[in-house]
């Protein structure tokens, strides 16, 4: 081996950028890496600042997959549908696996800066909102936190008035099975999906004869496969809060970890779990 270091110029890689598109100015990293501001002195608020942006940016990438794919299931492009939602399932295993990080600050840790937080909270992030929206946990009480920021708030305002990702599955199920439309329960738009004996039943057939049905079963699983890695998501958050603040108030004035502990009932497919039992 030479004992000269290795140039990477020597073999074909460009390293003047003056005049080209660099990796920094392709990723606009130089602001990127310039958001992050403790307010603190404390260590770990860089920490905890650096994990709710990342998960942000992924909250940015399901919505653009879920919108994508809620396009794709109206225009009748199943296959491509089924890659943009096993591509969210494997982003919310990616923000399940943060939580392991969040976990080594310790009570006394988080002490250190939780007063510079002020009533910020996660539980104003507009883009988690939007995220339940589309998928069909609708809560227009929820808009509230973000009543002073008129974009935002159209933007959820707009999600709330078209159907919801699983009004749609619930259409093209209604059209297979039956061949029409005309006994579709109306979306339920601004309110949270709840379960509803009807589609249960269409549920059941396909699950009773998968072979005939395999499309929609498939879709089905992939919809439960899903909702599986979304509740670990929320049970990983309760269990994080309690581990870090106990049973205090949450910093945006919600109870906490009893919240918290709350949204772990929601259930964004019910049919699709309840019909489980019958089976």
């Amino acid at each position: 081996m030479s004992g000269e270091p290795y140039n990477p110029e020597a073999d074909g890689a460009k390293v003047a950028f003056d005049k080209a598109m660099s990796y920094g100015d392709y990723l606009h990293l130089d602001a990127l890496l310039s958001q992050q501001h403790p307010l603190s002195g404390a260590h770990d608020e860089l920490l905890f600042i650096v994990q709710h942006q990342t998960s942000e940016l992924w909250m940015t990438l399901i919505l653009h997959e879920l919108g994508a794919a809620r396009t794709a299931l109206i225009e009748g492009r199943i296959p491509a549908m089924f890659k943009m939602l096993a591509r969210v399932s494997r982003i919310f295993e990616q923000l399940n696996n943060q939580w392991d990080v969040l976990r080594t600050m310790t009570p006394a840790d988080y002490t250190r800066f939780r007063e510079s937080l002020g009533p910020s909270s996660g539980f104003q992030s507009h883009q988690y909102r939007l995220i339940e929206f589309v998928l069909g946990n609708r809560n227009p009480n929820m808009m509230k936190p973000h009543a002073h920021i008129p974009a935002i708030h159209a933007a959820l305002t707009e999600e709330l008035a078209r159907p919801s990702f699983y009004d749609e599955v619930i259409r093209l199920l209604f059209r297979t099975l039956e061949g029409t439309e005309a006994n579709l329960p109306a979306p339920q738009l601004d309110r949270p999906h709840q379960a509803d004996p009807e589609i249960q039943a269409r549920w059941k057939i396909v699950y009773r004869d998968i072979d005939t049905h395999w499309t929609l079963y498939e879709l089905a699983e992939k919809l439960i496969d899903l909702e599986d890695y979304f509740r670990r998501w929320r049970f990983n958050h309760v269990t994080t809060v309690e581990r870090v603040i106990g049973f205090k108030r949450g910093t945006g004035g919600t109870s906490g970890v009893a919240y918290l502990r709350r949204m772990l009932d929601v259930e964004l497919f019910p049919e699709l779990w309840h019909l489980r039992g019958e089976l």
